[in-house]
């Protein structure tokens, strides 16, 4: 049988067996005061707080000292912090209970709550007064080496075979506008040539000047050890003109256009319009990726017409200022080093270059999920994806033209 202590003891008297809340000089009491009783178990191994009223932080915090004392100055064991007479709480009353918790445990004794219900004891259990229950879920299960390398080859042959897909609706989808081409919308690739054709002119011009500039600065170096300096010429000729021209044009195109390409698609994307135009009936491939091909197919040749002769400008400042060549010389350097398969060999590259841009950036696009965090992720990979490739094909085609002569 419980005997309880529910006297309120004088502050100089002793430890105090019960405490009745105050609100602090200047500071509005939130709801009625709290009290807080301390109940003795039989044999005095076990002691109860019981609290009752509305516990709120502006009402307790200046006696919760006195709280803290029936605790700390009674004998280790086992306390039980019942909130049954507890109306209703805040969340700086719960964490000072949880404090409280914590003063016993480092003392060696036992507390708990106890008697919480409705949203006092939700609120407690958001503060993580209670322990965690146990997941209902397996845990997982350990994967073996052959399985992790199972599971990559099978990820690697389902993206495989998401490319061939992807790349044969393209080819049908393509046959069927060089049918109907009036199903094409052409006042989109005016459009769309214009902001990633003309737009792009002055970065493509300025990267590839300087891209000409380094080159030969570097070449200089070496070749006046040799007496040699009308070679830069042809080193930077054949360099701009078969490599670094429609290469550096492409990267540059791949990170502006194709960028946007996979944005703006993505976002149709996850805002259901391309959904909408199947539902029109109206083919996506055709709408928005035919037009976006088309473009960057007349537009990426021209732009690198224009990087080879700037990048050409480039090495003859150098040229005319550095090593003091003239005009003349380095321009029939140029020429007799320079021919017209060099340069047919570069708008091919340039050609297919636009056709892997548009490629992969619409493929993204198009495969874009998960909201803003997918237009992101799709954009991301976009760019990455398609410089790789550049430079796949661009190390192919070299070869493939070393062996044919081109």
């Amino acid at each position: 049988m419980e005997r309880r202590r529910t006297t309120t003891a004088d502050p100089g008297s002793g430890p105090p067996q019960g405490v009745e809340g105050e609100t602090g000089a200047g500071i509005p009491s939130f709801g009625p005061p709290f009290t807080v009783r301390l109940e003795d178990g039989t044999g005095g191994s076990s002691r109860r707080l019981r609290f009752e009223g509305e516990l709120r932080f502006q009402a307790c915090y200046r006696s919760w000292r006195r709280v803290r004392s029936m605790v700390e100055d009674g004998p280790v064991g086992h306390y039980e912090l019942d909130l049954s007479g507890v109306r209703g709480m805040d969340g700086g009353s719960a964490a000072l209970l949880i404090q409280l918790i914590g003063d016993l445990r480092e003392r060696g004794a036992e507390g708990e709550i106890v008697g919480a219900t409705g949203k006092v004891r939700g609120l407690l259990e958001l503060y993580g007064a209670h322990p965690p229950k146990p997941s209902d879920k397996a845990p997982p299960a350990r994967v073996g080496l052959f399985e992790q390398v199972g599971a990559a080859v099978d990820d690697l042959l389902g993206k495989l075979g998401e490319a061939a897909d992807y790349i044969g609706t393209l080819v049908a989808e393509a046959r069927l506008a060089i049918r109907t081409p009036r199903t094409v919308p052409w006042g989109n690739v005016v459009r769309l040539a214009e902001r990633h054709g003309a737009d792009a002119l002055p970065i493509v011009a300025a990267i590839n000047f300087l891209v000409g500039l380094i080159l030969a600065f570097q070449a200089s170096g070496q070749l006046e050890r040799f007496g040699a300096e009308i070679l830069v010429a042809d080193l930077v000729g054949l360099s701009v003109v078969r490599e670094l021209g429609p290469l550096m044009t492409a990267i540059i195109v791949a990170g502006r256009s194709g960028a946007a390409f996979a944005a703006e698609l993505g976002t149709m994307r996850v805002s259901e319009e391309v959904d909408a135009l199947r539902t029109l009936g109206m083919s996506p491939y055709r709408f928005l990726v035919a037009p976006r091909f088309i473009a960057l197919i007349l537009t990426l040749p021209l732009l690198t017409l224009m990087a080879d002769g700037v990048g050409l400008l480039g090495g003859l400042v150098v040229g005319i200022y550095v090593l003091d060549l003239t005009l003349i010389s380095y321009w029939n350097e140029t020429l007799s080093a320079v021919g017209g398969l060099d340069i047919l060999g570069g708008l091919i590259k340039s050609v297919l270059f636009a056709m892997v841009i548009a490629a992969i950036a619409c493929q993204r696009g198009l495969a874009t999920s998960g909201g803003a965090e997918g237009v992101g992720r799709s954009t991301t990979s976009a760019v990455v994806t398609t410089i790789f490739h550049l430079v796949l094909l661009d190390a192919a085609l070299t070869w493939v033209f070393r062996i044919y002569g081109i």
